[in-house]
């Protein structure tokens, strides 16, 4: 399978995007790549790293798109920019997959306008994978879609199913509705709608989640508006960020607990695993035609491998046609 990688995306590149790619193309041998970006300082990196080119195409694309840009407007003036030339790969079959860590506007009206939705999806949503007590669990949609109608969320909770059964093996997930109580009536005129919508969809939907019950592992997809997806993200991330530094500050505060946090060692480090997004990868975009992996825009070469990987079990387990599968199966709704 071919992967077009976005190499100028993202803080970290094109370094971190390079020597991920390299690091996966060691444990994945059916995967090829194709990179887009400056053709010279690519092949500048490679040669001072002392980087092989097996298995490892390059597309010329000097221009480059930044955060600061107003995405639309850049995809289309922008053609010759390394995120619009690995789209285009994307769109033409020419690539099976792309993974960026570029700006998360220009990737999303990027694969919208050039790569397009599935046929059937109202809306494409960003479905990060969080780590929980008991395994992983997708947000879906934590920010693509901050204004939503209920069928927009029917349709993330078929596409989070698909997504959970095809790439972690998850038998029957269970979707949860993010609301401010448990009971069917709670929530806004959205939720409630939804919810009424959920229970009639041929996916194992076990009612509303209250937010502090996002990270139990009770649940396997989590649906919301974007707006509150990304509230969920940002606080989940802040609250674990602030954990670490008080358990750091606190276990270094005195000889007794110094010798109790080296004692504990082995078992620190396998909390901050179990917490690390690089272990994840990043967020599939959802609902477009082709498979879409936008990683932290701060995503080290650890990160940018398990994209890779990420990548790869999304083409292996065809997600795509199977949200395909999933969106035919719904009533005709009005956008």
């Amino acid at each position: 399978m071919k992967i077009a990688v976005d190499i100028f995306g993202g803080d970290n590149s094109p370094s971190a995007l390079i020597d991920g790619c390299v690091d996966a193309a060691k444990l994945y041998d059916d995967v090829e790549f194709i990179f887009t970006g400056d053709e010279r300082v690519i092949t500048d990196y490679m040669s001072e790293k002392g980087y092989g080119s097996s298995r490892i195409s390059i597309i010329d694309a000097p221009e480059t798109i930044t955060c600061g840009e107003q995405p639309t407007v850049a995809i289309k003036r922008k053609k010759n920019s390394s995120l619009v030339k690995a789209l285009e790969l994307v769109a033409s079959k020419e690539a099976d997959a792309f993974v960026s860590a570029g700006s998360t506007g220009a990737v999303l009206a990027g694969a919208t306008l050039i790569v397009r939705r599935i046929k059937g999806v109202k809306r494409p949503a960003l479905a990060p994978v969080m780590p929980t007590v008991k395994g992983p669990v997708l947000l879906i949609d934590c920010g693509a879609n901050v204004d939503c109608k209920p069928n927009y969320l029917q349709q993330f909770a078929v596409m989070g199913s698909a997504y959970m059964k095809k790439v972690c093996g998850t038998d029957a997930p269970r979707v949860g509705l993010i609301n401010n109580g448990a009971e069917a009536e709670k929530g806004n005129e959205l939720t409630k709608s939804a919810y009424k919508l959920l229970e009639n969809t041929d996916i194992n939907f076990v009612g509303n989640c209250e937010a502090r019950y996002t990270m139990t592992g009770d649940y396997d997809v989590l649906v919301c508006d974007g707006f509150v997806g990304n509230a969920v993200l940002k606080c989940t991330e802040g609250v674990a960020r602030s954990i670490m530094s008080i358990m750091k500050q606190e276990l270094m505060a005195s000889p007794i607990t110094k010798l109790g946090a080296l004692i504990s060692k082995s078992g620190f480090k396998r909390v901050k695993k179990r917490m690390d997004y690089t272990e994840y990868g990043g967020a599939p975009l959802l609902g477009i035609n082709g498979c879409i992996i936008k990683a932290h825009g701060s995503s080290n070469a650890k990160a940018i491998t398990s994209a890779i990987g990420q990548a790869r079990s999304y083409c292996i387990g065809d997600v795509t046609a199977a949200i395909q599968s999933g969106i035919e199966a719904l009533p005709e709704c009005e956008d």
